[in-house]
């Protein structure tokens, strides 16, 4: 199999462990975590475009994986986050980090990158940008890349 196919079936995989998973962490910090990777993930060439705000934040109010939660309620905080890559970039980004790096628990630690390649790949293209913070994130979360063939 090659990559470009290991890398479509992960995110295929993750899609479908990712919504098994979401439904199980219902709490703030697990949402604040995922919405914080979303941020990330949209802004991993530096930037926030509104087109690519605008695709993610469609993304969190019609996906099944996130339905267990207010969908408004993480737009908003998606939105957030945006916002303060937006006007720092670097301190965003340090915040950010450490938004994801609270959580703790393993399966929960698994469902944040889950989903994050799921937004990574959500537009058929998962980048070298969108992998390299998915990386950082496994890394902030101490996971072990390899296990998400990173």
């Amino acid at each position: 199999m090659g990559f470009l196919n290991k890398l479509k079936k992960l995110a295929q995989d993750g899609s479908d462990l990712a919504q098994q998973n979401v439904a199980r962490f219902q709490n703030a910090g697990f949402a604040d975590a995922t919405m914080a990777a979303c941020a990330l993930i949209s802004a991993a060439d530096g930037s926030v475009s509104p087109e690519e705000r605008r695709k993610t934040a469609g993304f969190i109010m019609s996906s099944d994986k996130l339905k267990a939660f207010d969908t408004n309620k993480l737009r908003t905080r998606y939105d957030e986050y945006c916002g303060k890559l937006d006007t720092d970039f670097d301190f965003g980004k340090i915040e950010l980090m450490q938004v994801v790096g609270k959580i703790k628990k393993p399966e929960e630690a698994r469902a944040v990158i889950q989903l994050a390649i799921v937004i990574g790949n959500a537009d058929g293209t998962f980048d070298e940008h969108e992998q390299k913070v998915v990386r950082e994130l496994v890394h902030a979360l101490k996971l072990d890349p390899a296990e998400f063939d990173l």
